[in-house]
């Protein structure tokens, strides 16, 4: 009787309630929320495994030169506004660019030892570090050409192909890896031929991938002269895309090499905290480079609605990501760093998909030069906390960065 009486009246309850939640979400985000899942899902795991391939190398290595970050906004407005053949010419100024980026970053490779020395390093970790990236330097346009390749598809909404090269590269990496290391023991020299065989595996597989489906069709339209014109908006967006990568990174590095002057424990701790940490990441990475892509097509197609829902969806499911790793930071050695540090990632890929690397760059120097290291380095020494020190800045920069960043 008493649940005859109330049915009717919980039932007209929970319709107006289920009413009034269709009205507050917002037009389109069904589909914008599987654009950006099906584009954010298997991005984050091309990063896992290209970057499951970089634990190989040597810390000081594995991030230099992330220059095709550099035309990601340009190509993907490009693509957005239905400018085809636009984003090959792109794509071949970026070639060129890439080429020429090489020659700075193999002098820098060159003096490895010296510059190692003149920071404090021990000498004999400065001489096999300089043995393993002169190996490596062969590997440098491999792995910028790769990562050209998987930029130029990701634009278009490509991904599945640098999961499928990604895996196979591991598969070749590990094998190389086990014949070098134990079946010939040739120690780094042989961890860096293994590694170079990988890159240009990934590089290689991947070219050959897109021929053979033809997934260049569409935009490719042969070498042209225009490649070698209009530099200029080409590097407005690049310089500043690759001090936002880099300015991160590199305090990253810094800190390796600071712990390198407490002892070779503190250092070969801090390389595993920091590989720990890369991998995870790259998971909020693959949200950024998907909020970057959707953003880009959406702001280049003229539908500004779209590119604000695609940040909220962004920013919405980094918070996940947040809630869900948080929970389990006491078992992720990775976690050394800051939650706040996955906004900031996200941030990072919209401010890049809006054309406002500037911007973007700025934060970053402030937040990291400004904050962190001041910061971080005195706990290190000063306070003797050793290697935690440089997390507790880094967990203040990202705090600084993600409420500056954000939309």
């Amino acid at each position: 009787m008493m649940e005859s009486y109330f049915s009717p009246s919980f039932s007209w309850i929970g319709a107006c309630f289920l009413r009034r939640i269709r009205q507050l979400i917002p037009a389109g985000f069904k589909d914008e929320l599987k654009n950006l899942s099906m584009l954010a899902l298997p991005a984050s795991l091309t990063q896992l495994l290209v970057m499951t391939v970089g634990c190989v190398s040597a810390a000081f290595c594995g991030h230099l030169g992330r220059v095709e970050l550099d035309a990601v906004a340009l190509a993907t407005a490009t693509y957005g506004a239905h400018n085809l053949l636009r984003v090959g010419v792109i794509l071949q100024r970026a070639i060129i660019v890439l080429i020429l980026t090489c020659f700075p970053c193999w002098a820098l490779l060159i003096n490895t030892e010296s510059i190692l020395l003149l920071l404090g390093q021990e000498p004999e970790v400065a001489r096999l570090s300089q043995l393993y990236v002169k190996i490596f330097m062969p590997a440098l346009p491999a792995s910028f050409m790769y990562d050209l390749q998987s930029r130029y598809l990701q634009n278009q909404g490509i991904i599945w192909p640098q999961v499928i090269t990604g895996f196979v590269a591991n598969l070749i990496n590990a094998l190389m890896n086990y014949i070098v290391l134990f079946a010939f023991n040739m120690g780094v020299v042989g961890s860096a031929l293994a590694n170079n065989v990988s890159r240009f595996s990934m590089a290689g597989i991947l070219y050959a991938y897109i021929l053979w489906k033809g997934l260049h069709k569409v935009t490719w339209g042969g070498w042209s002269k225009d490649c070698l014109e209009d530099w200029g908006s080409f590097f407005y967006l690049a310089l500043p895309s690759m001090v936002m990568m880099c300015a991160e990174w590199w305090t990253f590095e810094i800190a390796i090499f600071l712990a390198g002057l407490i002892s070779e424990v503190e250092l070969g701790a801090q390389s595993i905290i920091y590989e720990l940490t890369n991998c995870a990441y790259m998971f909020p990475l693959g949200f950024s480079v998907a909020g970057c892509v959707r953003v880009g097509h959406t702001l280049g197609a003229g539908k500004s609605h779209l590119a604000k829902l695609s940040t909220k969806l962004t920013i919405f499911f980094s918070v996940c990501l947040v809630v869900i790793i948080g929970s389990f930071r006491h078992h992720i050695a990775s976690l050394f760093t800051s939650d706040d540090v996955f906004l900031q990632v996200a941030g990072g890929g919209i401010i890049r998909g809006m054309g406002k690397q500037k911007v973007g760059a700025l934060c970053t120097i402030l937040g990291y030069y400004g904050v962190c290291l001041p910061v971080g380095v005195p706990l290190m020494f000063s306070a003797k906390l050793g290697i935690k020190g440089t997390p507790r800045g880094s967990n203040e920069v990202c705090r600084v960065v993600t409420r500056t960043k954000g939309p």
